[in-house]
């Protein structure tokens, strides 16, 4: 391995690190759905690596056909900024919707009082919630949450902005390995840090009262994912 080989590799990591870090949407999401959905910590990580890949893969594919063809780079970085801004929107979009089908359960599940009347003619009341039970968002019958597939459509569109222009093209001059080598170690730091990130931040809500906000966990998560994306849009995150 050369000298600018070295350095690309040493850049490839530190960027991947930097810019998922820097990056809330490569985090946020999975954190609070992860909460709000209750799932387990295994399902966590297959979804986040899952969208991680899908994220990377869509940069790379682009990438590789623009190295291949001689497109300039400033044809592939306008092709990458329409990409950005439709998965901005479609952070937006989602966030917004799930925060709106938050508010709906969460007044569908406000507690009630419910009266009992026992052997003997006992008569009792007591607070009443259905914040627990089984309640989500569903594809048909089959029972199976659209949660992950639009976390993933979302993320397909997500492009890495640095992968490519800095990365893939420089290393292209180098060869085919240099290329494949840069591209392995920035995806490896990027998925890597989003697993790191979303594990601990996810470990660590768990420790956290949240019980009397249990009932709005659902409209909690839609306004961060939403607040996200306005941010990512508008603020350049």
């Amino acid at each position: 391995m050369n000298a600018e080989l070295s350095a690309l590799v040493i850049t490839a990591a530190s960027i991947g690190f930097l810019h998922t870090l820097l990056g809330p949407d490569h985090y946020l999401p999975f954190i609070m759905m992860s909460w709000a959905r209750k799932w387990s910590r295994t399902k966590t990580i297959v979804i986040t690596f899952l969208c991680g890949l899908g994220h990377i893969a869509s940069s790379i594919v682009l990438g590789m056909i623009g190295v291949s063809m001689g497109l300039a780079v400033k044809k592939l970085e306008l092709i990458e900024s329409s990409r950005g801004n439709i998965a901005a929107w479609l952070l937006i979009a989602f966030g917004l919707a799930y925060l709106v089908w938050g508010l709906r359960r969460a007044y569908k599940n406000k507690p009630h009082m419910h009266t009992h009347i026992h052997t003997g003619a006992n008569e009792h009341e007591h607070p009443h919630g259905h914040h627990l039970e089984h309640g989500h968002v569903h594809n048909g019958a089959g029972g199976s949450s659209i949660t992950p597939w639009a976390l993933f459509a979302i993320f397909v569109f997500g492009p890495c902005e640095p992968l490519i222009p800095i990365l893939m093209y420089p290393a292209a001059k180098i060869g085919f390995f240099g290329v494949l080598l840069v591209v392995i170690v920035f995806g490896s730091a990027t998925i890597g840090t989003m697993l790191g990130a979303v594990i601990l931040a996810s470990t660590g809500v768990n420790f956290l009262p949240l019980a009397k906000v249990q009932r709005f966990s659902h409209v909690i998560a839609g306004a961060t994912i939403f607040l996200c994306g306005l941010a990512i849009q508008f603020l350049g995150l």
